[in-house]
């Protein structure tokens, strides 16, 4: 196929509605137009591109591309199951960060959201979810259902307020495998309908991080489970029988932060394995439809959505970029910090969860002390029995730079906390001294979440931002673009550029697996530019849409 030099193409005005146009504006906006066909072709001008071919001369054609609107670009079961329209889910973000108004945007505007409930009290997830059923009678919302090995009896309460609310969807984050909890919310949800089918009311989408998880929530729920359940009197024996018949999970979302570290690995090498395991777990089980496989970690950009969708992804789920928007639950600090990171701003770190195993989780290494204070403090641990054994210069240094109070004090005040919310781990906390400085510790570390959610000056270089090298990846996209102040950022609006911007870049791919070689200019999706100071908004400016044309192009 012949193939077009850069210099065929000069810059011109935007193209009217019909014809060939052979500017490279106009190719631009042809190409950008990804709910119509493309067609390159050659006429006796050289080089042009049309919407739809001339009947009045004829030309030769070098490539076509079919319409490819943003609900194509992955599997339309994940939209149909989960009651929205396109293949894009925005994760949780603990601590309530991924807030209600949040997920309520995303759904008005036909995407999945998943409220945030990790790290927060039950009384306020339940008037989270509670407006969430009001304002999404359809149930087109998911919920975080943290895994939490120390605090086995709160996920059973967040099981028990998801059934007697009608929480038709969790967003399983850090099981490693189905627990009772889990296998209790998903399983009490099954019914057959009047034609006999197995009907799965409670949704699952299991986040993991390594192929044994995905193996696991492709299967069904563990027979010894589900029958320790059963035998509680928990589930029943008609629920049971139909537990065989279904995946562990509707969808399991393989995810990488792309910092290396705690098994991590790159989602081009997870994608194409889970997409294998999933063919034999179908061809094994037989499901009535197969589990969907997406995307987390890295998706900051429409190149990088696009990459996951061609891979084989059903969805993709982002998460980072998220939190940068004004719906975020968190604080105006936060979105300044997270607006002015690079890709090379981020580190992994101990968190609370998980402190005495090692856990490590990305977080937001410019602008914030958080992840080596949290090294050290794994160090100290490590490296002692209890908080008496710690020597005099990292005690001053815990109580004059970290803790903000003397140590004794400080152990009385995590001691409150968790006697309210967590007895059971004081209990044996304070039969043993080394759990005991853990739950110190791990008291420290939740708190500094809190402080960046609330935006408490005095405590800002301890923030903890969880963050990937995503944020840093959207930042350098969105520079000098409408989407660039912190403030103009719109969760909604952002779902749509990075859609909108996969589905030009998977177009632009089909141009050139045809031989067609592109310029710069015509193979990037790019936004309009930030207006000027003294320019006043426009309607659409003020409505929460983006500036500029119909596909969130410059105007030139």
């Amino acid at each position: 196929m012949t193939s077009s030099s850069p210099s065929a193409l000069t810059p011109g005005a935007v193209p009217p509605q019909r014809g060939v146009h052979h500017d490279i504006e106009s190719i631009r906006q042809i190409i950008a137009a990804t709910d119509a066909a493309c067609f390159i072709v050659r006429t006796e001008r050289g080089l042009g591109a049309c919407a739809a071919l001339p009947s009045e001369s004829p030309v030769d054609v070098l490539a076509y591309c079919p319409p490819t609107p943003t609900e194509r670009l992955g599997s339309a079961e994940f939209p149909r199951r989960h009651g929205v329209r396109q293949p894009y889910m925005a994760g949780s973000m603990a601590g309530g960060v991924s807030s209600v108004a949040l997920v309520l945007a995303l759904a008005r505007a036909g995407f999945l959201g998943s409220y945030g409930a990790a790290g927060v009290d039950l009384s306020t997830v339940d008037e989270a979810v509670t407006r969430l059923r009001h304002e999404l009678p359809g149930g087109s919302f998911a919920v975080d259902l943290p895994d939490d090995d120390h605090r086995p009896d709160h996920v059973e309460a967040l099981v028990d307020l998801f059934l007697r609310r009608g929480v038709r969807c969790v967003e399983a984050s850090a099981f490693h495998q189905p627990t009772p909890a889990l296998v209790r919310y998903r399983v009490a949800g099954l019914r057959r309908d009047r034609q006999g089918r197995v009907v799965a009311e409670n949704r699952v989408v299991a986040k993991v991080r390594d192929l044994e998880a995905v193996e696991r929530f492709l299967a069904p729920a563990p027979a010894p489970l589900v029958g320790a359940l059963v035998a509680r009197g928990r589930l029943s024996a008609d629920q049971a029988e139909l537990a065989g018949r279904v995946p562990m999970a509707d969808d399991v979302t393989v995810e990488s932060h792309g910092l290396g570290g705690d098994g991590d690995c790159a989602w081009a090498v997870l994608v194409p394995a889970a997409l294998a395991l999933r063919t034999r777990a179908q061809s094994r089980f037989g499901y009535a439809e197969p589990v969907g496989v997406g995307v987390a970690g890295g998706l900051g950009t429409p190149s990088a959505v696009a990459a996951a969708f061609h891979l084989g992804a059903d969805y993709v789920v982002t998460g980072s970029v998220n939190q940068s928007c004004v719906e975020a639950g968190t604080s105006e600090a936060v979105r300044r910090l997270l607006a002015s990171a690079g890709t090379a701003s981020c580190e992994l770190a101990p968190c609370a969860q998980g402190f005495e195993d090692g856990a490590l989780v990305p977080v937001l290494r410019d602008g914030t002390r958080f992840a080596a204070t949290a090294r050290r403090l794994r160090e100290l641990f490590l490296a002692h029995d209890a908080l008496h054994e710690i020597g005099p210069a990292d005690r001053r240094w815990l109580e004059t730079h970290v803790l903000g109070l003397g140590l004794d004090q400080a152990w009385q005040r995590a001691r409150d906390h968790h006697r309210r919310h967590d007895p059971a781990a004081l209990e044996r906390a304070e039969r043993d001294p080394k759990r005991a400085m853990a739950l110190l510790f791990r008291w420290h570390l939740a708190r500094t979440s809190r402080w960046a959610v609330d935006g408490d000056p005095t405590r800002q270089r301890d923030y903890q931002v969880r963050c990937g090298p995503a944020m840093g990846a959207f930042n350098d996209w969105v520079r000098g673009t409408a989407l660039d102040p912190p403030a103009h950022r719109r969760v909604a609006e952002v779902a749509r550029h990075l859609m909108r911007g996969a589905a030009f870049h998977a177009r632009v791919a089909q141009l050139r697996l045809a031989g067609l070689r592109l310029p710069e200019v015509c193979a990037t999706y790019r936004l309009a530019p930030a207006p000027r100071a003294d320019d006043r908004p426009t309607t659409a400016a003020r409505n929460g849409r983006p500036y500029g044309g119909a596909h969130g192009l410059a105007d030139e």
